[in-house]
């Protein structure tokens, strides 16, 4: 068992490193989340959370975290602009909702999978690096998750720097307001975890 879990975890760098040198500025990271990493992106989701949207699922590092801790396959829905990491999850994760498309058009493919349009999303957790796109991408992203989520539910993200993840007039934009949650000093490198809510939703801000 041990040897295949270093077998799985060697694949999965290779692949990740693989995409990052063919398109680093849309990798955050040369290397994937750690384990650590994705146990701090779930630890925070509340008991009621159950439908659950995540955006660059890359390898499957927060998807193993988000099913390990109690998420239901069917109300999982893993959103992959890359295609060969796309087809690895499909392979890996097969009672997942796993869409090949851009995170855009998040909208769209919750209202036609079953079980996600109402809005009844109670959490979004984000792999992409929103600091390395243009601001209109981020806007549309960002909107389109506000959209499919509950009133209180949060977008939850990570960076390696020091402040939230989406650049400030983004936020006051659109209205919204972000909270570091956790520090997870053993992921190479470093990284924040952050919440972001909808502003009077009775999210508290922070840097």
């Amino acid at each position: 068992l041990k040897s295949e879990a270093v077998r799985r975890g060697a694949a999965r760098h290779w692949l990740f490193f693989r995409q990052w040198m063919r398109a680093p500025l849309s990798t955050a990271s040369m290397v994937p989340s750690s384990r650590h990493l994705a146990r701090a992106m779930v630890a925070h989701l509340g008991p009621e959370v159950r439908c659950v949207v995540e955006l660059g699922p890359g390898t499957g590092v927060i998807t193993e975290a988000l099913l390990a801790r109690g998420i239901v396959p069917s109300e999982l829905m893993l959103v992959e602009l890359n295609r060969e990491m796309h087809a690895t999850l499909v392979e890996q994760f097969p009672g997942c909702h796993v869409i090949h498309g851009d995170a855009r058009a998040l909208p769209d493919f919750c209202a036609q999978t079953p079980g996600f349009a109402g809005p009844p999303v109670d959490a979004v957790l984000s792999g992409l690096g929103f600091l390395s796109m243009p601001d209109g991408i981020v806007e549309e992203i960002l909107r389109g998750c506000f959209e499919v989520l509950r009133p209180d539910a949060p977008l939850v993200l990570f960076t390696y720097g020091p402040r939230v993840p989406v650049k400030p007039h983004l936020m006051q934009k659109l209205g919204l307001v972000g909270r570091r949650v956790d520090f997870i000093v053993r992921n190479f490198p470093p990284a924040s975890v952050y919440e972001v809510r909808r502003a009077g939703s009775g999210a508290r801000e922070s840097s």
